[in-house]
């Protein structure tokens, strides 16, 4: 399946890019992953819109649907038989614009806790490993 991550910037601190290329690199071992870094200063809608296509937009918000890990790996499969591209939209500091979450197919949230940039980056890379590693039988989730 192809995924296609979009963020606002890209990891900053030196921590945080290992653990981003680390699990971006597992996860390419279970599907097609293309990466998109916005520049901070074209943070706008019709941007973050266009780089996501027409695939299904799925919009990090905090107060949206939490999945846990097994629920995840079932919403990947159900996607993947769809045969469309799966786009993660990750807003800047301040979140995705309200325009992108209204446009959104599906709103989900990583955690109530507001997290550091960086680190729901990192969190959602490792969450979509994890799924990928369930639905294939990867012992990881143990």
């Amino acid at each position: 399946m192809k995924l296609n991550i979009i963020t606002i910037g890209k990891p900053k601190l030196d921590y945080a890019k290992l653990a981003w290329n680390e699990y971006l690199n597992r996860l390419n071992k279970y599907h097609n992953v293309h990466v998109t870094n916005i520049p901070d200063k074209q943070n706008n809608a019709k941007t973050i819109l266009e780089k996501a296509g027409n695939g299904y937009r799925v919009a990090l918000v905090i107060d949206s649907n939490e999945l846990n890990s097994l629920e995840l790996a079932e919403f990947l499969d159900t996607r993947a038989q769809s045969g469309k591209p799966v786009n993660f939209l990750i807003g800047g500091p301040e979140g995705l614009p309200k325009e992108v979450i209204n446009a959104a197919d599906f709103s989900l949230s990583l955690s109530k806790l507001t997290l550091p940039h960086d680190m729901a980056m990192i969190i959602l890379v490792e969450a979509l490993y994890r799924a990928s590693s369930i639905a294939s039988g990867h012992p990881y989730h143990k």
